[in-house]
């Protein structure tokens, strides 16, 4: 064969294209599989990026949004849900993929958000979806509880949260712990210079601190050379495989959980130890109540001597709920807070030195002759003098500002609605409402909103709150956090016996980020170093 025959479907570009795709008659031209795929291709792209425009987001063919989410997943999704709600002027539409669950309404907007925890509290439960997806370690416990069943719950526990002996346990509780655990722990790092991850230990020490008030047993994370707890370690898991349901089709989901595979594995583990830890808890009291009597300020302790409706014992199910939910509300939300709070500090040195000078203020304020022979680092705050320092809490209150413990929240359409803004709701429609984002908006907090300024919250030198509204940190309405001033309580003495003893520098190099999850861990945690402030009272 010569070489012009060798090569003859080269020099025929026609020949080639209708060899290999064939030919497609259209309007007197010839036009291949391939320029067909490529004009679709560009259809598309240039579809997409016109819905882009106007809704927020592109959206695909039978995917919708999804894409945009999975890429997200990969950086900061929160700063990416932030970006796409500034642009869309606060409130957005998110398109999951055809026969799916995930589509839902996004909303930072202060109205929106007034309506739907306020004005029309009953019209937004937590609905199904949310209750599917946490039933397995809730239950039917509080935050996981709609209607009659949360107003029980919610009415129970009020009584005791105010109540003159439960706050005693509280304080004690956590001085406790504070001085006779936690700053211990810290001596002996700063002793050898070692760096320790701080949020672990500030972990360690709420979940102590709950497991005593709320079980009113002592979990014992927070000793030296810091145990791993079995309790302790199934109950973060838990948390964290249960997070990957509302990012996953509930089809899939539930056939991972009824394969056993996968997280849902994971999870079903790790729940069966969360949940026996829990029941010999309350097998215990049971029987040290039927010794002792009831005398115990503990939650538990409290609702095992209660009633229900129908004049009986709540049953050991209803207990085990209970717990759970106040350790998942209590251990989290405080410790990573704080985590967030230091890593803010060691960046505005001007505010831990403001912070400084309150605690020597109010130390000095003592009898002399006690401030002077003490000194504000050896010191040992009551609880007195901790509420009085409000700059520490506009400080603490700006660091939940900028990274709320819990980032993001859940509602649910029961009938079909329309926001201030205007967004129509239909029934069943799935409402995110972006807490970290609205941190973020020049609309709600000026121009300067993200950077870490406490003075924001100061009035003539002293603290004042913001609208539940703006401020979303403890939630809103009917369902505002029950324990937010033990929160600010506890975060203020443990941040205040933190400062005044150490300098908290975190390594150099190490990352800090947001981990996607129902709270706001730091993916990577916080390594620091510690250093005295006063190596000659030590």
């Amino acid at each position: 064969m010569s070489p012009a025959a060798g090569n003859a479907t080269v020099l025929n570009p026609a020949g080639v294209r209708a060899s290999i795709v064939g030919r497609f008659p259209c309007s007197g031209f010839d036009v291949t599989a391939v320029e067909v795929c490529l004009a679709v291709a560009v259809f598309l792209v240039f579809h997409a990026f016109r819905q882009k425009k106007a809704r927020g987001l592109p959206v695909w063919p039978v995917v919708g949004m999804l894409p945009s989410m999975i890429w997200a997943l990969r950086d900061n999704t929160y700063e990416w849900i932030t970006d796409v709600v500034i642009r869309q002027g606060g409130t957005f539409t998110f398109n999951g993929p055809w026969f799916t669950n995930l589509n839902c309404v996004v909303t930072s907007d202060p109205r929106n958000l007034e309506f739907l925890l306020k004005a029309k509290f009953w019209s937004f439960p937590k609905g199904e979806y949310f209750r599917n997806c946490l039933h397995d370690l809730l239950g039917d416990g509080i935050f996981n509880a709609d209607d009659e069943p949360w107003q029980m719950q919610r009415k129970t526990a009020s009584l005791e949260f105010h109540s003159g002996k439960f706050r005693k346990l509280t304080a004690s509780t956590v001085g406790n712990l504070v001085y006779q655990r936690l700053l211990p722990v810290l001596d002996a790092y700063a002793e050898n210079g070692a760096p320790l991850d701080l949020q672990d230990v500030l972990l360690r020490l709420t979940f102590d601190n709950v497991c005593m008030v709320a079980l009113g047993v002592d979990s014992g994370c927070l000793k030296p050379g810091l145990p791993e707890i079995p309790f302790a370690k199934s109950f973060e898991e838990a948390t964290e495989m249960t997070t990957i349901r509302f990012l996953t089709p509930t089809a899939i989901w539930k056939a991972m959980r009824f394969l056993n595979i996968g997280p849902e594995r994971r999870l079903k583990q790790s729940v069966l130890h969360v949940k026996d830890y829990a029941d010999s808890v309350i097998k215990v009291r049971k029987a040290e109540t039927a010794l002792e009597g009831g005398e115990k300020s503990d939650l538990l302790s409290v609702i095992m001597r209660l009633k229900d409706e129908e004049g009986s014992p709540y049953s050991d199910k209803f207990l085990r709920d209970i717990c759970i939910n106040f350790i998942l509300a209590g251990r989290d939300t405080s410790s990573v807070a704080l985590s967030w709070f230091f890593w803010l500090l060691e960046q505005n040195p001007a505010v831990e030195e403001k912070i400084l000078d309150e605690i020597h203020r109010i130390v000095a304020a003592r009898e002399s002759s006690k401030a002077e022979k003490e000194g504000s680092s050896k010191v040992v705050l009551t609880a007195e003098e901790v509420k009085k320092m409000e700059y520490l809490h506009a400080a603490l209150s700006e660091a939940l500002r900028l990274y709320p413990s819990v980032p993001v929240d859940h509602k649910e359409v029961r009938e079909d609605e329309i926001f201030p803004d205007g967004t129509v709701l239909k029934k069943g429609t799935k409402v995110i409402y972006a807490i970290y984002s609205m941190g973020r908006m020049e609309s709600i907090w000026g121009k300067d909103c993200r950077e870490f300024k406490p003075e924001r919250w100061i009035r003539d030198g002293r603290f004042m709150s913001e609208s539940a509204y703006r401020f979303t940190a403890f939630n809103g309405g009917p369902r505002l956090c029950l324990g937010k001033d033990f929160a600010y309580y506890q975060m203020k003495q443990a941040a205040a016996a933190i400062i005044s003893r150490f300098r908290v520098r975190v390594v150099p190099g190490h990352p800090v980020e947001p981990k996607m999850a129902l709270t706001m861990y730091m993916k990577h945690g916080l390594k620091v170093v510690l250093q005295r402030r006063h190596p000659q009272q030590s």
